[in-house]
């Protein structure tokens, strides 16, 4: 029998940050499971990046509880939570002069450190992440060379290349056009369904993130305000509460997702 530390990637207890005397986030609870694509989504301000940058333990949080597989988040030690989970933030740092090979053989740092070996192992999963992203094409190119698309599947190379079970990544659509978006958030769901991963992954763009999430989780001045499947949270009233606009929804006449519209 499957036990719930066993299912849950994440359980989130009467979590909150603040700064001074701003709430930022909370208190809220969340399960996150794992196999599971979550769309976080909310106006500017709601919360989103705090929460993530607390799932990935970039900060920590002024009161409640997060347990990652079973463990306090806390309780990690740095290699062995950077072994199973990986973080992208929005503003990714420069990789100037990296080729796209050596930025994700990055990735493989938390498996061998600074002046360990990069064996066979290393490898495959180098060439297996360039391979599941369509980069291999690309691995001799240096990243400030590649489009914003092709940067962007070059850096979720690394983050697979790390062999994480989890993925956290924080707007990684922002700077992209429609094509490019729809290219970056269908790897993340492809890669989620190959291997089991739990993604959790700031989006702004609801339709974007009901077409390639299992879960859209909303949040609102720092409080969850609501969850639930895309057809679920795809309805006027529900994106109203979310967004504070009138909207409406239709369905795509071939494939029945559900599609925002402002009114």
């Amino acid at each position: 029998m499957t036990s719930a530390d066993d299912q849950n990637a994440f359980s989130i207890s009467e979590l909150s940050f603040t700064t001074g005397e701003r709430t930022l986030l909370g208190p809220i609870s969340l399960q996150l499971e794992r196999g599971r694509v979550y769309g976080l989504i909310g106006h500017n301000g709601s919360g989103k990046t705090t929460l993530v940058k607390l799932l990935a333990r970039q900060q920590s949080p002024s009161s409640g509880t997060i347990t990652f597989s079973g463990r306090p988040l806390p309780a990690w030690r740095p290699r062995e939570l950077a072994r199973v989970l990986a973080y992208l933030p929005q503003a990714t740092p420069a990789a100037t002069g990296l080729t796209v090979r050596e930025l994700a053989a990055l990735g493989r740092y938390p498996w061998h450190g600074a002046l360990g070996r990069f064996g066979p192992e290393d490898h495959r999963h180098v060439d297996e992440a360039l391979t599941l992203t369509d980069m291999t094409s690309f691995s001799d190119r240096l990243v400030d060379e590649l489009s914003g698309g092709e940067r962007q599947r070059a850096w979720i190379a690394m983050l697979v290349a790390q062999d994480a079970s989890v993925m956290l990544l924080d707007e990684p659509t922002s700077a992209l056009d429609i094509a490019h978006q729809e290219e970056v958030l269908g790897l993340v769901q492809e890669l989620s369904r190959k291997r089991g991963l739990c993604v959790i992954i700031v989006l702004h763009d609801p339709n974007m993130a009901a077409r390639h999430c299992d879960e859209l989780i909303a949040l609102k001045e720092g409080k969850l305000l609501t969850r639930g499947t895309p057809h679920e949270m795809m309805n006027g009233d529900v994106l109203k509460g979310i967004f504070g606009v009138e909207m409406g929804v239709f369905f795509h006449p071939e494939t029945g997702q559900p599609i925002g519209y402002v009114q």
